[in-house]
């Protein structure tokens, strides 16, 4: 019982901390694609609005546009891990993003009392982007991010809406751009001065070269992981994405592995279950 009584006295003292803050939520491709674990995943964004927290969800679907891809007989092509997108595979991307994992996340969301809205970038100019060419290669309509307009994001907060924001962002003359979704959420999580940026996804968070969990890292930490090669692959855009973030004023970001009660272990417990980022500096770590 007494426990018990701690976890509960955990969990207030954190909801009395982030009640009227705003947290981004990034849902990773893979976890979309799990009906049971994004059924769980809904149902704890729920409470956090419940308790007062303004959650906004921007989601990927990399798995689920390439298998929508291969089923149409066009094989996705990447560089660098950016997927080249071409005019026919925008309209894939297109499909897959707005016409069926983010319309699946807010009915979800609304058959569980919330009020959810489906958004993408390009709805009231949300993201507005640029061609973004890494070294100079061509992806496509692949872009960058240079503006951001929150008024409608505001205006759906204001009045208890959840935002659902697909990664497509405006172009010139009405043209649309694949934007990364860890790098958009972190876009995000700054223009709209989020307390919080969670990245869920299908690992238990950064780990170092034993392979133990890292439960907390400071950027310049994570920065030096990055240089030796402990932090790779995938792992990559995630971390970059809480280090601008931290930057850009967000208090803390959350690499986590989604599972059932994931997200609220994370944010109601002292013990958290994934990475936590801080902006402090080497020097201050531990103190």
């Amino acid at each position: 019982m007494e426990g018990s009584n701690s976890k509960v006295n955990e969990a207030i003292k954190y909801i009395k901390a982030f009640r009227g803050c705003i947290f981004v939520i990034k849902l990773g491709g893979e976890i979309v694609l799990d009906e049971e674990l994004i059924q769980a995943i809904t149902r704890e964004v729920v409470l956090l609005h419940e308790a007062g927290i303004y959650p906004i969800i921007l989601h990927g679907g990399g798995p689920a546009i390439t298998e929508t891809m291969e089923k149409l007989g066009k094989k996705p092509v990447f560089i660098n891990g950016l997927r080249f997108t071409d005019e026919e595979t925008m309209e894939v991307v297109k499909m897959v993003l707005l016409g069926k994992i983010n319309m699946e996340i807010v009915a979800r969301l609304n058959n569980l009392g919330a009020k959810a809205v489906n958004l993408s970038g390009k709805s009231a100019n949300l993201f507005i982007a640029e061609k973004y060419k890494p070294e100079g290669r061509d992806l496509g309509q692949v872009g960058r991010i240079v503006q951001i307009n929150t008024d409608l994001i505001h205006l759906l907060l204001k009045h208890n809406y959840i935002p659902v924001v697909a990664p497509i962002a405006l172009g010139d003359n009405g043209s649309s751009f694949n934007i990364n979704a860890d790098t958009a959420a972190a876009e995000l999580a700054i223009a709209v001065n989020a307390r919080k940026l969670i990245i869920l996804t299908n690992v238990d968070g950064v780990k170092d070269k034993s392979g133990a969990l890292i439960s907390e890292l400071s950027s310049v930490k994570a920065e030096k992981l990055i240089e030796e090669g402990v932090i790779s692959g995938g792992m990559i855009p995630k971390v970059k994405a809480c280090l601008r973030a931290i930057d850009g004023g967000v208090e803390r970001c959350h690499i986590i592995k989604a599972s059932p009660e994931s997200l609220l272990q994370e944010v109601f417990t002292d013990e958290g279950k994934g990475t936590m980022f801080t902006g402090e500096r080497e020097k201050n770590a531990g103190s």
